[in-house]
């Protein structure tokens, strides 16, 4: 099928999953079904191609959209993952759930582990966050704080907003990403949603209309909460979109952000803040790697989380995803590993 492919750099080790990939019959059949209903012209349907990983049995969709007038692949622009890769032992990814390194441009992965498998995602929550609200909002759009802000959850991180306090969107995506504030989250979800129940319902509209259909929000900032979980693939492809828009790309390549906002009698409230990702101070990339930014999260369900975006020498883009490691002191060593494979 034209535009759909799973690519790995090590394509001489490609070779020696032959015959286990043949033995997967019927993932092709699925994909030969695909085909078959693309060249009739249908669109708009989800087509579920079933796998077997380490873990459990989940599904890769692929959805046919049309554009154009006519069909198109919604994967023939995105890397697809139908099983793990993980043939450089020099990769250590014992002590991470998931992790996930793909060529943007050439549509390759380079890593892959369980990346279809289901987890709490902590604050990487927050670009799918900040990317609806762009989508339904202007960056001009002025906030303003209810108590929906209070919140109490132990070591949650907060920038302090009170009821009444007002801010610009502009200002308060700033802090979402560099900060993670969760406050200014739930800020933005119920100015943008008109409730935070219905920027949620926002958020997984989105993720289903991006192909993230192992992904269910309940929440905008990513604090624990049942049902709350999406996967690195998904991660992916929420980041994915995500990058194409230049002002959040700007955003996450911020490492310190001040900014003035009012309280509920417009009195100035200043507030400064640091990105959080610790390759801006504790930890530098590889050599001919750059890390231009990403997303930071961190919760006792969800482990230490990091996504990035990073280029190699010529510029060219690539996502890296770990979910669930051990602690940051282990994330930060394993994401140097990871990106080490994109001068290979």
């Amino acid at each position: 099928m034209s535009g759909v492919r799973c690519t790995n750099k090590n394509k001489n080790k490609n070779t020696d999953n032959r015959e286990h990939i043949k033995n997967k019959t019927y993932k092709y059949l699925a994909y030969i079904s695909l085909a078959s209903v693309l060249l009739t012209g249908c669109a708009d349907t989800i087509y579920e191609i079933p796998y077997e990983s380490d873990s459990q049995i989940t599904s890769f969709n692929i959805i046919a959209r049309e554009k154009a007038g006519s069909a198109k692949a919604f994967a023939s622009d995105l890397c697809i993952v139908t099983e793990d890769i993980m043939d450089d032992e020099a990769v250590d990814m014992s002590q991470a759930g998931s992790a996930l390194l793909c060529d943007v441009n050439d549509k390759e992965v380079l890593y892959a582990k369980n990346a279809h498998s289901r987890m709490q995602p902590a604050s990487l929550t927050k670009v799918m966050t900040a990317l609806v609200a762009l989508k339904h909002s202007s960056a001009e759009k002025v906030l303003v704080a209810t108590n929906a802000v209070n919140i109490t959850e132990s070591g949650a991180q907060l920038c302090g907003l009170k009821k009444g306090d007002t801010m610009t969107l502009n200002q308060a995506l700033h802090i979402l990403l560099i900060n993670s504030a969760n406050d200014v989250a739930m800020l933005i979800a119920e100015n943008v949603g008109g409730s935070v129940e219905g920027f949620v319902q926002m958020m997984n509209e989105e993720a289903r209309a991006l192909g993230a259909t192992n992904t269910n929000f309940m929440n905008p900032h990513g604090l624990t909460q049942e049902d709350h979980y999406t996967t690195a693939y998904d991660l992916y492809l929420i980041f994915q979109e995500a990058i194409q828009n230049e002002f959040l790309q700007e955003i996450i390549r911020t490492m310190e952000y001040q900014t003035t906002y009012y309280d509920r009698n417009g009195q100035e409230k200043k507030l400064n803040v640091k990105n959080t990702n610790r390759f801006f101070k504790d930890y530098q990339a590889p050599d001919s790697v750059t890390v231009v930014g990403g997303k930071t999260g961190t919760t006792n369900a969800a482990g230490h989380c990091l996504m990035l975006l990073a280029r190699d020498v010529n510029g060219a883009p690539y996502i890296s995803i770990i979910l669930r490691s051990k602690s940051s002191d282990v994330l930060y060593p394993e994401m140097i590993d990871l990106l080490n494979e994109i001068r290979k």
